[in-house]
């Protein structure tokens, strides 16, 4: 069965790619979520580390995530991607099967969304100048999006993000982290909801909406097989954007005021303790940033030269 799904995967990617698109570098960088992913249906599945579980459904839901990343994985190199980096973001990452994920030299894992670079701690490592485009697939929309699938910003405390009085949730958050080095967002697949949230903000990046929410805490969508065909399509689209430079960086001005609501008091008054952060209310707290890697810094720590 393994064997025939790659076939089909590689079926999926024809034409093969010309020999002068073989030649040319092309360094893409996948940040990956799980609410979003196709096959994930079920709060169960998607935060499977909660308390009562099920084992058997935390088990089936790494393996449905593991086997969406070789999907898509598949599809760049075939379409050119000499460099992919593969990024897990879930939860802080470290999701993935190691063991049943593909082996290609030109993928490169990163199975926590905090790594090491150059002998320091940072958000994303990997992401630079020399990627052409930010990829965000298994993503969700924002806090109390309507008719979502688990919509959140980053914390379940964040009640909402504003970047110089934008919202945003965080396919704008992550796409402002990747702009600090002129990456613009090229791809983004999730639910419905996700998808329109992304096409909002980012006119021209492709997008795959592999679900629709019946509740907040449950979603129906497409089986694997088709969802990999339509993924595989929308993907070699986006990879053509990004070779051929038709997507803007998010660029917000500097610097950047960030404003976040927090969901409780208690909240906000633990983050107004951080210096340079100001609390505007009971329930708010503001930064001014002055690059764009640092739109989460401020509030979390993460980010570029993490201690």
């Amino acid at each position: 069965m393994a064997q025939l799904r790659r076939k089909f995967l590689k079926s999926l990617a024809a034409p093969i790619v010309s020999g002068l698109h073989a030649q040319q570098t092309l360094k893409i960088f996948v940040l990956w979520d799980m609410e979003g992913t196709s096959g994930i249906f079920t709060r169960e599945q998607a935060w499977y580390w909660e308390t009562g579980v099920r084992e058997l459904v935390a088990r089936e839901a790494r393996r449905i995530l593991t086997s969406n990343v070789n999907a898509l994985s598949a599809v760049a190199v075939e379409r050119g991607v000499t460099e992919l980096i593969v990024c897990d973001t879930h939860h802080g990452g470290d999701n993935l099967i190691r063991e049943q994920l593909s082996t290609d030299s030109r993928v490169r894992y990163e199975y926590r969304s905090v790594g090491m670079e150059k002998g320091k701690r940072r958000l994303m490592p990997g992401l630079d100048c020399d990627t052409a485009g930010l990829m965000l697939p298994g993503h969700h929309a924002k806090a109390f999006t309507e008719r979502a699938f688990l919509p959140h910003t980053n914390s379940i405390e964040w009640a909402d993000f504003q970047i110089n009085g934008q919202s945003v949730g965080e396919i704008g958050v992550e796409a402002c982290y990747a702009g600090h080095w002129d990456v613009p967002l090229i791809y983004v697949e999730g639910d419905e909801a996700a998808c329109y949230e992304a096409r909002r903000m980012f006119p021209g990046v492709v997008t795959m909406a592999v679900k629709q929410a019946e509740t907040a805490e449950l979603a129906t969508g497409m089986d694997q097989d088709s969802a990999y065909r339509e993924i595989a399509r929308k993907v070699a689209e986006a990879i053509e954007k990004a070779r051929t430079r038709q997507l803007r960086p998010y660029k917000p001005a500097l610097p950047m005021t960030v404003t976040v609501r927090m969901r409780t008091m208690d909240g906000a008054a633990r983050a107004a303790k951080r210096p340079g952060v100001r609390r505007l209310d009971e329930h708010t707290v503001e930064a001014q940033v002055g690059r764009q890697c640092d739109v989460v810094k401020w509030l979390t720590g993460a980010g570029l030269d993490m201690d």
